[in-house]
């Protein structure tokens, strides 16, 4: 009995018991609905490779998609004032933020600021993270973005900046709309010091957001299929009473409107943001241009 209890039974156990599946194994592609590996997901820069849609990423991995050989240093950001407004709506503010903060760590906060090189020539990168209580802009984000504008004119390196935001956070109220005008004035640190600003749009890039720093670039660049605008496509037709062009608010349509400079996949970003970067920090020839002379008669 104990033979076919210690021996017999678990080898019976192991085959047919049913093997437990991660649950990160597959993911579907919201565009296409087709099963995806991680594994190949994660190698194509989380693109699918049935439809071409661009997954939504996270900051850190933002951050290593874009810098060279992935290496960049994170920088410590200020300090701010937790829940100025005492706001509470089904939860007290102070709870939604450590909530959020339990995932990505202690004192952190919508935006991720690093510098490093991109194409060889130095860059400051801020990303928005849009899984931190969707990328909302409030007081942390202004602070993070004029840490990055005044790091980049230290540097003399260009600022680059990523939104994916949902737009001003509303439990900082008029706070988190001040941010706006504060945005641009790191912006405009960085193009009074001669140096490149330049916007990687993302999905999404909504309200305060696009209505401030996201569409003051010298180079706006717009990942495919990315949506970005002020109001919902639904808000705007249901108060003009009007049925939206097919395409409204995607990337593709403000390419086509003249909104934005290029559509560039997610793959070519580093590569593209190295040649714009070699053009406008070194626009001289590699080699001494020789003068034409006119053919000998």
């Amino acid at each position: 009995m104990s033979w076919l209890t210690n021996v017999v039974l678990p080898k019976i156990r192991a085959v047919v018991a049913r093997k437990v599946v991660p649950d990160n194994l597959w993911h579907k592609c919201p565009a296409c609905e087709q099963m995806l590996l991680h594994r190949e997901l994660e190698a194509n820069l989380h693109v699918c490779r049935n439809c071409g849609h661009h997954l939504r990423i996270g900051a850190a991995r933002r951050l290593k998609i874009l810098f060279d050989d992935g290496a960049s240093t994170p920088i410590d950001l200020p300090k701010t004032v937790v829940d100025p407004l005492r706001f509470r709506d089904r939860k007290r503010y102070p709870d939604r933020l450590k909530e959020a903060q339990a995932t990505f760590g202690p004192r952190s906060d919508t935006v991720v600021v690093a510098h490093g090189r991109i194409g060889g020539f130095p860059a400051v990168v801020a990303a928005f993270e849009f899984e931190f209580m969707g990328g909302s802009m409030g007081v942390a984000a202004g602070e993070a973005l004029l840490a990055a504008a005044k790091l980049a004119v230290l540097q003399e390196a260009a600022l680059i900046v990523v939104p994916a935001s949902g737009g001003a956070r509303m439990q900082e109220g008029v706070l988190s709309l001040m941010q706006m005008p504060r945005t641009i004035i790191a912006a405009d640190m960085v193009k009074e010091a001669g140096l490149p600003y330049i916007v990687v749009l993302t999905d999404p890039t909504t309200g305060g957001v696009s209505a401030s720093f996201a569409m003051a670039g010298d180079i706006t660049l717009a990942e495919p299929g990315a949506v970005i605008g002020f109001a919902g496509a639904r808000v705007i037709e249901e108060t003009i009473h009007e049925k939206l062009p097919d395409g409204f608010q995607r990337a593709e349509y403000l390419l086509d409107h003249g909104m934005i400079d290029q559509v560039v996949p997610r793959t070519e970003l580093r590569t593209t943001l190295g040649r714009i970067l070699s053009l406008l920090r070194d626009p001289h020839p590699p080699a001494a241009v020789v003068p034409l002379t006119p053919e000998a008669s």
